[in-house]
Protein backbone atom coordinates (compact mmCIF):
# COMPACT_ATOMS: atom_id res chain seq x y z
CA UNK A 1 0.00 0.00 0.00
CA UNK A 2 1.31 3.45 -0.92
CA UNK A 3 1.75 5.66 2.14
CA UNK A 4 2.53 8.92 0.36
CA UNK A 5 5.18 10.79 -1.58
CA UNK A 6 8.66 10.51 -0.08
CA UNK A 7 11.10 11.92 -2.65
CA UNK A 8 10.63 13.93 -5.81
CA UNK A 9 13.21 15.04 -8.36
CA UNK A 10 14.45 18.55 -9.03
CA UNK A 11 16.78 18.62 -12.05
CA UNK A 12 19.91 20.68 -11.59
CA UNK A 13 22.88 21.83 -13.64
CA UNK A 14 24.98 22.12 -10.46
CA UNK A 15 24.07 20.22 -7.28
CA UNK A 16 26.20 22.37 -4.96
CA UNK A 17 24.73 25.61 -6.29
CA UNK A 18 21.18 24.23 -6.08
CA UNK A 19 21.79 22.91 -2.56
CA UNK A 20 22.90 26.43 -1.58
CA UNK A 21 19.79 27.92 -3.22
CA UNK A 22 17.43 25.73 -1.23
CA UNK A 23 19.28 25.97 2.07
CA UNK A 24 20.45 29.59 2.04
CA UNK A 25 17.63 31.30 0.16
CA UNK A 26 14.61 29.18 1.10
CA UNK A 27 15.76 27.90 4.50
CA UNK A 28 15.58 24.19 3.71
CA UNK A 29 17.83 21.63 5.40
CA UNK A 30 20.10 19.01 3.85
CA UNK A 31 18.64 15.55 4.49
CA UNK A 32 21.29 13.46 2.75
CA UNK A 33 24.51 13.96 0.82
CA UNK A 34 26.27 10.79 -0.24
CA UNK A 35 28.72 9.87 -2.99
CA UNK A 36 27.81 6.61 -4.70
CA UNK A 37 30.44 5.82 -7.30
CA UNK A 38 29.98 8.24 -10.18
CA UNK A 39 26.84 9.72 -8.65
CA UNK A 40 26.21 12.15 -5.82
CA UNK A 41 22.89 11.78 -3.98
CA UNK A 42 21.75 15.06 -2.43
CA UNK A 43 18.34 15.66 -0.88
CA UNK A 44 16.86 18.68 0.89
CA UNK A 45 13.61 19.26 2.70
CA UNK A 46 11.58 21.93 4.44
CA UNK A 47 12.45 22.23 8.12
CA UNK A 48 9.79 20.58 10.24
CA UNK A 49 8.34 18.49 7.42
CA UNK A 50 9.72 15.00 7.79
CA UNK A 51 9.12 12.41 5.12
CA UNK A 52 9.23 14.60 2.00
CA UNK A 53 12.52 15.33 0.26
CA UNK A 54 13.68 16.93 -2.97
CA UNK A 55 16.38 14.92 -4.72
CA UNK A 56 18.71 17.35 -6.50
CA UNK A 57 19.50 15.28 -9.57
CA UNK A 58 22.30 16.23 -11.94
CA UNK A 59 21.37 16.63 -15.57
CA UNK A 60 24.65 14.88 -16.38
CA UNK A 61 24.12 12.05 -13.91
CA UNK A 62 23.99 8.32 -14.43
CA UNK A 63 20.81 6.83 -15.78
CA UNK A 64 20.43 9.47 -18.48
CA UNK A 65 21.57 8.70 -21.99
CA UNK A 66 23.20 11.66 -23.78
CA UNK A 67 20.09 12.41 -25.87
CA UNK A 68 17.79 12.48 -22.81
CA UNK A 69 20.28 14.57 -20.87
CA UNK A 70 20.43 17.18 -23.65
CA UNK A 71 16.62 17.24 -23.99
CA UNK A 72 16.21 17.80 -20.24
CA UNK A 73 18.90 20.50 -20.24
CA UNK A 74 17.00 22.38 -22.95
CA UNK A 75 13.69 22.16 -21.10
CA UNK A 76 15.13 23.14 -17.72
CA UNK A 77 17.21 25.90 -19.30
CA UNK A 78 14.10 27.36 -20.96
CA UNK A 79 12.45 27.61 -17.56
CA UNK A 80 9.35 25.63 -18.47
CA UNK A 81 9.67 22.80 -15.97
CA UNK A 82 7.21 23.19 -13.09
CA UNK A 83 8.62 21.30 -10.14
CA UNK A 84 5.89 21.65 -7.53
CA UNK A 85 4.03 23.81 -5.05
CA UNK A 86 5.26 24.77 -1.60
CA UNK A 87 2.75 25.57 1.13
CA UNK A 88 3.26 28.64 3.29
CA UNK A 89 1.34 30.38 6.04
CA UNK A 90 2.46 33.84 4.82
CA UNK A 91 2.85 34.09 1.06
CA UNK A 92 3.37 37.84 0.99
CA UNK A 93 5.89 37.77 3.85
CA UNK A 94 7.85 34.88 2.34
CA UNK A 95 7.76 36.63 -1.02
CA UNK A 96 9.45 39.69 0.51
CA UNK A 97 11.99 37.59 2.44
CA UNK A 98 12.93 35.39 -0.50
CA UNK A 99 13.05 38.30 -2.94
CA UNK A 100 15.46 40.10 -0.59
CA UNK A 101 17.64 36.95 -0.68
CA UNK A 102 17.79 37.09 -4.48
CA UNK A 103 15.06 34.62 -5.44
CA UNK A 104 13.63 35.38 -8.89
CA UNK A 105 9.84 35.64 -8.87
CA UNK A 106 7.91 35.41 -12.11
CA UNK A 107 4.62 36.23 -10.38
CA UNK A 108 4.05 38.43 -7.36
CA UNK A 109 1.55 37.20 -4.75
CA UNK A 110 -1.95 37.14 -6.22
CA UNK A 111 -5.31 36.06 -4.89
CA UNK A 112 -6.59 32.84 -6.40
CA UNK A 113 -9.71 30.76 -5.66
CA UNK A 114 -7.58 28.52 -3.43
CA UNK A 115 -5.61 31.24 -1.62
CA UNK A 116 -2.64 33.51 -2.33
CA UNK A 117 0.03 32.35 -4.77
CA UNK A 118 3.41 33.62 -5.96
CA UNK A 119 5.62 31.81 -8.46
CA UNK A 120 9.41 31.70 -8.38
CA UNK A 121 12.29 30.01 -10.17
CA UNK A 122 15.17 28.13 -8.62
CA UNK A 123 18.78 28.63 -9.74
CA UNK A 124 18.24 26.28 -12.70
CA UNK A 125 15.02 27.75 -14.07
CA UNK A 126 12.58 25.23 -12.54
CA UNK A 127 9.48 27.07 -11.33
CA UNK A 128 7.60 26.54 -8.09
CA UNK A 129 4.33 27.81 -6.71
CA UNK A 130 4.42 29.35 -3.23
CA UNK A 131 0.86 28.99 -1.96
CA UNK A 132 -0.98 30.15 1.13
CA UNK A 133 -4.25 28.24 1.19
CA UNK A 134 -7.39 30.16 2.12
CA UNK A 135 -9.56 28.84 4.93
CA UNK A 136 -12.71 29.62 3.00
CA UNK A 137 -12.85 29.32 -0.74
CA UNK A 138 -15.05 31.90 -2.43
CA UNK A 139 -16.49 30.27 -5.53
CA UNK A 140 -18.75 33.26 -6.26
CA UNK A 141 -15.92 35.12 -8.01
CA UNK A 142 -15.17 34.73 -11.68
CA UNK A 143 -11.52 33.54 -11.67
CA UNK A 144 -11.21 33.01 -15.40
Amino acid sequence: MILGLGITTVWTFDQQRTKAFFTEKLGFEVRSEVSMGDMRWVTVGAKGQEGVELALMSLDGPGLDPESSEALKKLVGKGIMGAGAFRTDDCRGDYETFRARGVEFIQEPQERPYGIEAIFRDDNGNWFSLTQRSDELDFSKDWA
